[in-house]
């Protein structure tokens, strides 16, 4: 069958969530879900027994069905403040929490934790505090699915949709083009690199990943894009006797800080509260870190990103294209690998070598990062701020400006290009929808997942 209903791109939250929804309302719909990577069972990482990365293609962390959520730590944040900024402009924060609501009954349904960690007393005294040292912290409720529960979840998802008799799941699938009609403006189908395939509704939800992918295919097709913030910065470890006062009430803590120095923004982002440290690899061998959290298995640390928000003006518009430079100079200083330094060494003006890794009292837990001088791969700009931030965190963390706090680097996010879409997230091409965290609508699970029900609601009405 080469002529469907709808076709979408890419097998993400967002991607799932455009599936579920059409499916459930009109279970006849006639659908193709391509995704470039492997379906959950296949997706498995050799660096788990190896413990080296060995670039695998497409990378099994970052590709594949549930898109590279399905291996993080699986957080759900329930409040439309936290990376549905945009859905927001759209909709108001009402109707973004009664859709945040709705997609997290889902999640509930197919066997998400029931717990939700916040206390909202204790919230008020940590921010209170925290305004003092120029932190603002952000209320978020949080539902923790741990990366095993993620990865669980998402593969119940894709044999529920699977079920479905009009539905092609093609996985090792890259598609090249989307394909419309230039007299009418109507989209018409998608061309992968050995076949063409036809819809009158395409979805593009492609994640961080398909980011620099879809931001060149909007410049093919038309479609206006706008240069968002690129965040780039570090992912920060320490002991967790240094935030377990914070993140065993509240999970996790999201501060925004602005530099003293050049008045950037800096945040904190996906805390793992005894969690693991973790590399992931983009297209043309692109080394980045993160960081993961699992149910069962904690470490003796926290990891975060620290992230400095920069947006840029004319004449460059290519935002996502320096991500992956900054993130470049640091594969380069490593031989592809990721790069860690202790806070103190930065502090002092020199390299972290092996013998200074062992003076630390904490234990890495990405074993194979490279230690060296972030100070060679940062921008001032980045750095600078970056330092103040851990700096106002330890009158908050006592101990995170100290000599155990490890920085990893480069932590980039890939939401920079944001794709020119209706409130129903239809683009200028009609029946073409641009979703999630790579059309730059979304940031997180949760709120790639409310984009996914936005997207299919539009199509299922068009329909009829």
């Amino acid at each position: 069958m080469s002529k469907y209903d709808v076709i979408v791109i890419g097998a993400g939250p967002a991607g799932i969530f455009t599936a579920l929804e059409l499916l459930k309302e009109k279970p006849d719909t006639k659908l193709l879900i391509l995704e470039k990577g492997r379906i959950i069972k296949n997706r498995k990482c050799p660096k788990r027994k190896t413990f080296n990365c060995t670039n695998c293609t497409p990378c099994s962390i970052t590709s594949g069905w549930g898109g590279a959520g399905a291996f993080s730590d699986g957080k759900l944040s329930l409040s439309p403040e936290v990376g549905g900024e945009v859905l927001s402009e759209f909709w108001g924060e009402e109707k973004v929490s009664e859709l945040i609501n709705y997609v997290d009954s889902i999640y509930l349904g197919y066997g998400g934790n029931e717990k939700i960690y916040y206390d909202s007393e204790f919230a008020d005294q940590v921010s209170y505090k925290a305004k003092c040292y120029g932190l603002n912290l952000v209320r978020c409720p949080v539902r923790h699915l741990g990366t095993e529960d993620s990865a669980r979840i998402m593969d119940e998802m894709y044999q529920t949709i699977k079920a479905y008799p009009n539905v092609d799941i093609r996985d090792m699938t890259i598609v090249q083009h989307v394909l419309h009609d230039k007299n009418t403006m109507q989209v018409i189908g998608v061309e992968t690199n050995n076949e063409k395939f036809y819809a009158d509704y395409v979805v593009v939800s492609v994640g961080r990943n398909g980011a620099d992918w879809f931001h060149n295919e909007c410049k093919q097709l038309g479609i206006q894009t706008t240069s968002n913030q690129v965040d780039i910065g570090v992912r920060v470890e320490v002991p967790r006797c240094v935030t377990d006062k914070i993140t065993d009430r509240l999970y996790e803590f999201k501060f925004l800080y602005y530099s003293d120095t050049f008045e950037n923004k800096v945040r904190t982002f996906c805390m793992n509260p005894g969690g693991f440290v973790a590399q992931e690899n983009y297209d043309e061998g692109l080394a980045v870190v993160n960081g993961h959290c699992y149910s069962s298995v904690k470490s003796e640390n926290t990891n975060f990103a620290l992230l400095v928000s920069s947006r840029f003006t004319d004449p460059f518009d290519d935002p996502i294209r320096y991500g992956k430079y900054i993130a470049q100079l640091g594969n380069m200083l490593t031989g592809g690998s990721i790069m860690v330094q202790r806070l103190e060494d930065l502090k002092m003006g020199r390299r972290t070598d092996v013998d200074r890794m062992k003076k630390l009292a904490l234990k890495p837990t990405l074993k194979d990062a490279v230690p060296g001088d972030l100070s060679y791969v940062l921008p001032h700009r980045h750095l600078v701020p970056i330092m103040e931030t851990l700096k106002a965190l330890d009158n908050i963390c006592p101990g995170m400006y100290g000599k155990n706090t490890l920085l990893y680097g480069v932590e980039v996010k890939f939401y920079s290009s944001r794709v020119s879409v209706s409130p129903q997230l239809e683009t200028a091409i009609n029946g073409l929808y641009a979703i999630g965290d790579g059309a730059g609508i979304t940031r997180g699970l949760m709120q790639a997942s409310v984009s996914g029900v936005l997207a299919a609601r539009d199509i299922l009405n068009k329909i009829g």
